[in-house]
């Protein structure tokens, strides 16, 4: 049962897929987040591996947008389309039943361009400079498993703003137990790399809770867009947390 609930969280958070589910049922879907971190860790050991291997036979500028691509071509650009489709709700400057509505229709708008713009760009320019460190294995590992622990801190931390969706079956079937589990593994994975692997998995889950905080407020709750969104979010949080290591290790001291 547990294999299958990893299966189908990493058939829906990534593009790997090893057999054809007919049907998931609700339940399923809830019981999968617990290991939303775990396909994370399978993402970013195929970020790490890419990276380690390429640097030295590719200028660092055209591995940076490489890695990115490599990502979204892993996730098919789940995540990167619910950070588009909040950009464009929250962006809107209306009523909140009409922000949701906004969200909902699958035309892009100007804040939803915008906001993928600003989200490639920024994504390009941290990993960019990570490329020269010691600390760039590590923080393509992370980035993917601290911002899937995120995703689940918003599933069952914060209630669901619509009455359906498959957004709604997570939040429906996934329970405090499923967040133990998830920050467990995330504790596990993060332990042996560091006192930098430390902080940014406390700013990540802070900064989640954060995040859920304030979208609640505009929206009323969340959304599976809105938990695409505190995943992508949370990753640029953790790129810059490994490229500010230096300053954040000595203001720690």
């Amino acid at each position: 049962m547990r294999m299958k609930s990893f299966v189908t969280a990493l058939q829906f958070l990534t593009r790997i897929n090893f057999y054809h589910q007919n049907v998931v049922s609700a339940e399923e879907f809830g019981q999968s987040v617990k290991f939303f971190p775990l396909v994370g860790a399978v993402i970013g050991l195929v970020l790490a591996g890419f990276g380690y291997l390429a640097l030295g036979y590719f200028p660092i500028h055209v591995l940076a947008a490489s890695l990115v691509v490599l990502e979204l071509v892993l996730t098919g650009g789940i995540h990167s389309d619910g950070l588009m489709d909040t950009m464009d709700g929250v962006f809107s400057g209306r009523p909140r039943e009409r922000m949701l509505e906004i969200m909902k229709d699958s035309r892009v708008g100007a804040n939803a361009v915008m906001g993928f713009g600003a989200l490639l760009l920024l994504k390009w320019s941290l990993i960019l400079d990570l490329l020269s460190t010691g600390v760039i294995a590590a923080a393509l590992f992370l980035m993917p498993v601290f911002g899937r622990l995120a995703m689940v801190i918003a599933v069952t931390t914060f209630s669901y703003a619509r009455p359906e969706g498959i957004g709604k079956a997570f939040a429906q079937f996934a329970g405090r137990p499923a967040l133990y589990f998830a920050f467990a593994t995330a504790v596990i994975i993060a332990l042996p790399l560091g006192k930098v692997a430390w902080i940014s998995l406390t700013a990540s889950v802070i900064f989640a809770v954060l995040l859920g905080r304030c979208f609640c407020k505009w929206l009323g709750g969340l959304t599976g867009d809105v938990y695409g969104a505190i995943n992508e979010l949370t990753e640029l949080l953790v790129l810059i947390v490994f490229l500010s290591r230096e300053w954040v290790l000595l203001w720690l001291r």
